[in-house]
């Protein structure tokens, strides 16, 4: 039977998430859960199951309306896929564009015909964290991540050396099966559930990669993260991730897919970044705003100097050309924006409050009246005028 598990839970996002988010996650639920990565793992098959059925959902903008309005009630009169009684390789012969595109791309194709182009290994997917100070400048990671590659020992046929596959007695060496259903009104063609479309049985599996014709492989490399890359943007490193199946092709033929390194830019104490702009806020006393100052402050590669004219208001921002962050592709820098915020004192001396209480006999200015032109000035904000 279908889930009946929220489907924005099983892949965990948001409600309000977007399709590029949910196919995100759809990729790296099914890279995680393939049988080809978990052999013999039923919990982890019956996951990759579940994502399936939930992205199958949530990508159709007409059945995720009816999911969010009716949950999956909503869903009952709408034809759709029971994923548990699939295989997954039917599975990933209806989500190829997530994994490469198009006909020969980086899914797990079976041995269907009119496949385009070398069949694409799948992609892989890892994260790295880095600081606004390395977002500054540039820098390299060291990545170590989980892959399959092709097994040494049998070459990726499955098979014990020296022992050779034989014809599936199932599909007769085709890789498909038909099945017929309404007394033979319809009929549908899927990958035969014996031999997982390779067409070739194993009666004597190679000891290394117990039949699978893959094994996994740890791999370390040194990822170069460049300058003004922003969070959650990813570098691409071409042929790092696995090879094509071995139902595609034993011997990992075709071009394997790639490593996306998504990078995480750590947040910061002191800045908040607006695209390629740097915003701080500097604390001031009373008296350096009434009076005007010099006022240094501290930007992300060093100090700054700006000049606060006299009268300057509490929440007034300046502006410190080419302080920022450098752009991704034009290497342009943006600037440092820098609020005052004025601070109270907490505790006075008896000179202080002497003084203080001298110049509020003297004040003119009626705070009252003020008030006014404040909530104004906020009006217009909000409205963004």
């Amino acid at each position: 039977m279908p889930t009946t598990r929220d489907y924005y839970e099983i892949l965990s996002v948001e409600r309000t998430a977007s399709g590029d988010e949910i196919k995100r996650s759809y990729r790296r639920l099914a890279m995680k859960f393939h049988p080809d990565r978990n052999p013999g793992d039923a919990e982890a098959e019956s996951k990759f199951k579940e994502a399936a059925e939930a992205y199958e959902v949530l990508s159709d903008n007409e059945k995720r309306a009816r999911f969010d309005k009716h949950g999956h009630a909503g869903l009952r009169q709408t034809p759709g896929h029971d994923f548990r009684n699939m295989h997954v390789q039917d599975i990933f012969s209806m989500f190829n564009d997530i994994f490469g595109g198009g006909a020969g791309g980086g899914g797990a194709g079976g041995a269907a015909s009119g496949r385009r182009g070398p069949a694409r290994g799948f992609d892989l997917e890892t994260e790295v964290e880095v600081t606004l100070e390395e977002v500054l400048k540039g820098c390299e990671r060291e990545v170590e991540f989980k892959r399959l590659d092709v097994c040494r020992t049998c070459t990726g046929s499955g098979a014990k050396p020296g022992i050779v596959p034989i014809k599936c007695p199932t599909c007769g060496g085709h890789g498909q099966v038909q099945q017929t259903g309404l007394g033979g009104m319809f009929r549908m063609v899927t990958t035969c559930p014996n031999c997982r479309g390779r067409r070739t049985v194993i009666t004597e599996h190679c000891p290394d990669c117990r039949g699978h014709g893959r094994v996994s492989a740890k791999r370390t490399l040194t990822v170069r993260i460049p300058a003004g890359i922003s969070d959650g943007q990813v570098v691409r490193l071409q042929g790092e991730g696995e090879p094509t199946p071995p139902e595609v092709s034993p011997a990992g033929e075709g071009p394997r897919g790639d490593l996306h390194v998504v990078v995480r830019v750590r947040t910061h104490d002191d800045f908040e970044r607006n695209d390629d702009d740097l915003v701080m806020v500097a604390s001031v006393a009373f008296p350096q705003l009434a009076l005007g100052c010099q006022l240094e402050v501290r930007g992300l590669e060093g100090p700054a100097t700006i000049e606060i004219p006299a009268g300057t208001q509490h929440g007034a921002h300046f502006r410190i050309s080419q302080r920022g962050l450098p752009n991704l592709r034009s290497r342009d820098r943006g600037d440092l924006i820098v609020f005052v915020q004025v601070v109270v004192p907490k505790r006075l001396s008896a000179e202080q409050r002497t003084l203080l209480a001298e110049y509020a006999r003297t004040e003119k200015v009626d705070v009252a009246a003020e008030a006014p032109s404040i909530f104004k000035k906020i009006k217009r904000k909000m409205k963004g005028t």
